[in-house]
């Protein structure tokens, strides 16, 4: 029996890494998506079958499901993995940007969800994967919209994953920690242009720039697209996956700090690393 997948984002970085893993399996039918076709051409040499999908686009959504539901049925696997970091202070952030990250974040995966499940209701299966980031579970300065938007896929699946397992239906997520991907370039951007360089943040935004720069040049703290793509494969795979899935070992050290030494202490622990 072949296992239908629909990706989403997957022109770059941890999308592409899984969609190419994936679409090797002779079990496994995958269809790899993002808003221009012309970006993942080349995946169709690695076995995937593509369409546009922007999730932030209704009709697209809609469209995109319906082609793989006509040629399939119902859609066995969804990763949900379009998403990118805006980051910059709370009081100075645009919200228009801080909006437009949540439509993509947030919203977006929602109603990629919404649109996949009655499918995979009447299958009387099927396997929904978030990805979220060890940052829905922990909060460093300069990135608390983005944080929000990854808190908010964790409470999503939490709830979805015990309103559907009487369908048949996992939820799982997995949480990167840093990942040499374009995102530590897009949330560098978004911070430089997000902040007021002669503003009160001024000293704090070039801490946390020049941390998150030492972080994802460091191979001890960093990993890689494929690492997280295997991670997949194991919770697409698994008879009875995790819920969770923290990717990297600096990952779930910082996560269990925060949560076996409390706030304060990670409070201090951030004030070290973005001093």
């Amino acid at each position: 029996m072949t296992t239908t997948v629909l990706i989403t984002g997957t022109s770059s970085g941890i999308g592409r890494a899984t969609a190419r893993r994936l679409a090797g399996r002779p079990d496994f039918i995958v269809y790899a998506t993002a808003r221009k076709v012309d970006a993942i051409a080349d995946l169709a040499d690695a076995g995937a079958r593509l369409l546009p999908l922007d999730v932030t686009d209704e009709e697209s959504m809609r469209a995109a499901v319906a082609t793989v539901e006509a040629a399939h049925g119902h859609i066995d696997v969804l990763i949900n993995n379009a998403g990118y970091g805006e980051y910059g202070p709370i009081e100075e952030a645009s919200m228009d940007r801080v909006r437009a990250q949540f439509e993509t974040n947030v919203f977006g995966l929602s109603r990629l969800t919404q649109l996949v499940l009655p499918g995979m209701r009447r299958a009387g299966r099927g396997r929904i994967v978030n990805i979220s980031s060890m940052g829905g579970r922990l909060v460093f300065p300069g990135g608390g919209y983005y944080h929000a938007s990854k808190y908010a896929v964790e409470a999503i699946s939490d709830a979805l994953r015990q309103e559907v397992r009487p369908f048949g239906v996992d939820v799982v997520l997995v949480e990167p920690g840093l990942i040499r991907t374009g995102f530590g370039t897009v949330a560098a951007e978004s911070l430089g242009s997000g902040a007021d360089p002669n503003g009160p943040y001024r000293k704090m935004t070039a801490a946390v720039d020049a941390a998150m720069a030492r972080g994802y040049a460091d191979p001890k703290l960093a990993a890689t697209p494929d690492t997280v793509a295997r991670v997949i494969e194991r919770a697409v795979t698994a008879r009875r996956p995790r819920t969770r899935y923290l990717v990297t070992a600096a990952a779930w050290a910082m996560v269990h700090t925060r949560r076996l030494f409390g706030a304060r202490v990670f409070d201090a622990v951030a004030r070290l690393q973005f001093r």
